[in-house]
């Protein structure tokens, strides 16, 4: 078995023709979902960049027990379990949050990796002298400014060096067997920089000043600044489906197809004015971050132009993975493989759960989402980890301070952890600043989540769920707490009474 793992970030569900967008250019998305599965009720589950490739790694939810973070010694790593069964991996990647403080363990995990440089605010080229910019928010403002004096051609955009490390593997080794390649991009990430062929796929007026960046914040900006945003997200977008071409390309003239996996997938999405908030984490995640595609080839089913309704999530990918390989998924596994859902969209959960390290606790069962608020001091809340690194930082002197030993959870192997309390900086683009309460939403009669509704038969059983899928993630005593869940923590996991799609309802032909 071969497989590609192709991973975009901040992937846009509604902006992809195959998800029924009429406006932007992805004819190689469309192309995709002809040859593969594509799934229309997945949804992220820890969030943002490197809590979701936790998940990626380790099949499990971890936003309940910390922020942002590495990987700890005690995960079960994906890529780990295959090099252990002998199936060579390999990492491509230009998302610059694996080089930092709290993504440093994540690409050792593999045989070997290759990073590209220049994405974002990235610490790559040096200027002592500050450059000449204009309005900004901030060093990774200045940093993209001195970056991008180094992107001139298309060939020069780190999006373009991937796609050219990917197919330079594929050239050296796709002939061989058993192989893993994880090739990911950070586009079309913000911020929305794409070569002007693409920019020129969507003509429009505007004359205000570069704005191909929104900060994490309400919508202030008028309205052609808003269009214009969306258009150079747009442009981006056109840019990742046209490098996506290049891998089905290649897999159409290599006939790879017959014995090669291809999964495509996202982090989360973005908010581009919707509910008139830019971006994520500070706001509630709705169905514009937290729903997101998923496209899997299994060259074993041999399922292509097919859609899947059953309710998947991103900690299910490490144990479909898994199973490509014949290898079964670790006890501290929460995901399932999907192969029951491609089979025959059998169900694999009732109930998925998506959130921020210290903000909301969401739980859907694909028709209904329901977003639990915390307490207005947003306290008991505490770290869990062995590894004490931030973002872009160690934990401060002042948060070790707090440091209490704690005897460990049901996946940390017998470990006992530090628990420190959860310091967040109020300026941080990764805490949750909007407080909302509690809110319910129909998607089957309001599918943009526009207004909340009251059913209170409806949150009960969305309440079960959540309370259920909190006790199956062993989740610290305080979450309940600040949650205001109370006693209801006492309540049976409604995810036991699921049988978790091991069967098919027909045979297969």
């Amino acid at each position: 078995m071969r497989t590609i793992l192709l991973m975009f970030d901040s992937l846009n569900r509604r902006l992809l023709e195959p998800y029924g967008c009429d406006w932007t250019r992805t004819p190689n998305f469309s192309r995709l979902a002809e040859k593969s599965v594509t799934f229309d009720t997945c949804y992220a589950g820890s969030l943002p960049c490197m809590p979701a490739r936790r998940e990626l790694h380790t099949g499990r939810y971890n936003f309940l027990h910390r922020s942002w973070g590495p990987l700890e010694p005690f995960d079960d790593s994906l890529p780990e379990l295959l090099r252990k069964a002998g199936v060579y991996t390999h990492m491509i990647s230009d998302h610059q949050h694996y080089w930092e403080d709290g993504g440093a363990t994540y690409h050792h995990r593999y045989d070997t990796w290759e990073i590209v440089r220049g994405q974002e605010g990235d610490c790559w080229k040096a200027s002592v002298r500050d450059p000449e910019y204009g309005p900004h928010y901030g060093r990774m403002w200045r940093q993209d400014v001195v970056n991008r004096a180094y992107i001139r051609g298309e060939e020069d955009f780190p999006q373009a060096k991937v796609f050219d490390l990917g197919l330079e593997f594929l050239e050296k080794n796709g002939g061989e067997d058993n192989w893993f390649l994880h090739l990911e991009t950070f586009d079309p990430h913000e911020p929305f920089a794409a070569a002007q062929r693409y920019r020129e796929l969507y003509p429009h007026d505007y004359s205000g000043p570069p704005f191909d960046w929104p900060e994490y914040r309400r919508v202030t900006e008028p309205r052609e600044a808003v269009e214009h945003c969306r258009y150079e997200y747009a442009a981006l977008l056109s840019m990742c489906d046209a490098y996506l071409g290049r891998i089905l390309d290649y897999m159409d003239e290599h006939a790879m197809w017959e014995d090669t996996a291809l999964i495509v997938c996202t982090d989360h999405g973005f908010l581009l004015g919707e509910h008139d908030c830019w971006a994520k984490c500070v706001h509630p995640f709705y169905n514009e971050v937290a729903h997101i595609p998923l496209f899997i080839w299994d060259p074993r089913l041999g399922e292509a132009g097919t859609r899947r309704s059953s309710l998947v999530q991103t900690i299910d990918l490490p144990p479909t993975v898994l199973d490509l390989y014949g290898l079964s998924p670790t006890k501290d596994m929460q995901g399932r493989s999907l192969r029951p859902v491609m089979e025959c969209d059998a169900p694999v959960r009732e109930f998925a759960l998506f959130g921020l390290h210290g903000g909301q606790v969401n739980v859907t069962d694909g028709a209904y989402v329901y977003m639990r608020d915390y307490a207005e001091s947003n306290k008991p809340l505490y770290n869990y980890t062995v590894m004490p690194t931030h973002m872009r930082s160690m934990f401060s002197v002042e948060e070790l301070r707090t440091m209490e030993r704690h005897p460990g959870f049901s996946f940390t192997k017998s470990c006992p952890v530090m628990r420190m309390e959860s310091v967040v900086a109020e300026d941080s683009d990764i805490v949750m600043k909007e407080r909302t309460g509690n809110l319910l939403f129909d998607l089957r009669a309001d599918p943009e989540q526009k207004a909340a509704i009251e059913d209170p038969d409806a949150e009960a059983r969305m309440i079960r769920g959540l309370v259920g899928l909190l006790k199956e993630s062993d989740a610290p005593a305080e979450q309940y707490e600040r949650l205001g869940l109370g006693e209801i923590g006492q309540v049976r996991p409604a995810q036991a009474a699921l049988v978790h799609g091991e069967h098919c309802l027909h045979e297969r032909g």
